[in-house]
Parts: C-alpha cells; sequence; structure tokens
C-alpha cells in the first residue's frame, strides 16, 4: 500500500491540473497564432506563472486499489499483480488467464 500523503498529494495535482487545463490550452493555442516574439514571451510568462503542479506531464497513474505508482494497466486501472490476482480470481469479466 502506498503511503496515504502520496496518494493525497496525487489527487491534489489532478484538481489542479483540471482547474487550470482551460488557461494552459488557450494559452499553447496563443503562441501559436501570435506572430510576434515579443507577444510570445508574454504569453509564456502567464504560461509559467501557473502552477507546477498543474501541468499534466506532472500526473502519475496509481493503482486505484493499492495506490501504487508503477506497472500499471491503463485498461483496468491496476497494478499487475493486483490485476494478475483479480483475474485468477475471475473478478474481471473478459480477462483471460494465460499459462505457458
Amino acid at each position: 500500500m502506498a503511503r496515504k500523503s502520496l496518494i493525497q498529494r496525487e489527487k491534489k495535482r489532478q484538481k489542479l491540473e483540471q482547474k487550470y487545463h482551460l488557461i494552459r490550452r488557450s494559452s499553447k493555442k496563443e503562441i501559436i497564432k501570435v506572430p510576434s516574439l515579443s507577444d510570445k514571451w508574454e504569453i509564456h510568462g502567464k504560461l509559467e506563472s501557473l502552477p507546477r503542479n498543474s501541468a499534466p506531464t506532472r500526473l502519475h497513474r496509481r493503482c486505484f486499489s493499492t495506490g501504487r505508482p508503477r506497472a500499471n494497466f491503463r485498461d483496468f486501472g491496476l497494478s499487475g499483480h493486483i490485476l494478475r490476482e483479480m483475474v485468477h480470481a475471475c473478478l474481471l469479466p473478459g480477462a483471460t488467464r494465460s499459462s505457458w
């Protein structure tokens, strides 16, 4: 189980990203449209003034049940070992076990 503080930090980043998503997207579109370099620097300054944790690249996918930050499957939102346990227990419909 991941530490609770790390999970809360990740949730805080998700909220910030949602809050500033439209501002960040519109500023990036403006940079493309504006021809002069000085105006581009102004808009870039606006982007830099936004909180760092509001950037989507700072988000990290975590396991839904344990909060584990690594080896996550996007389709299920679970880490590898939890996914394997759930498949073996037949809790995920449509997922099959592999044995070789």
